[in-house]
C-alpha cells in the first residue's frame, strides 16, 4: 500500500557554484577570519579576478577586514 504523500525520489540539492573557495584574512595581533562558499566565475575570468571578487564579497560584510592580510586562498572545481 502506498501513501498519497510518499516520496519516491531523492530531494534535489540546492544549486551551487562551479567552484568552491576558502579565504582566510588576518589583521596581525588583532583578528582573523576564514570564510568559504561557492562561486561561478564568468567566462574569461582569471584566478586573480576570482580572488578579487571573492575578497570584495567577504570584506563587504566585514569592512573591518578590508586592509587585512590574505593568509590563505583556495579556489577549486566544485566536484567530488
Amino acid at each position: 500500500m502506498t501513501t498519497p504523500h510518499a516520496q519516491t525520489t531523492a530531494p534535489v540539492p540546492a544549486s551551487q557554484g562551479s567552484h568552491f573557495w576558502v579565504l582566510t584574512l588576518e589583521l596581525p595581533g588583532r583578528a582573523a577570519m576564514t570564510q568559504n562558499g561557492t562561486y561561478t566565475p564568468p567566462t574569461g575570468t582569471t584566478r586573480y579576478d576570482a580572488f578579487q571578487a571573492i575578497r570584495q564579497y567577504v570584506t563587504a560584510d566585514h569592512p573591518e577586514m578590508e586592509r587585512a592580510t590574505t593568509m590563505f586562498f583556495a579556489l577549486e572545481a566544485n566536484q567530488f
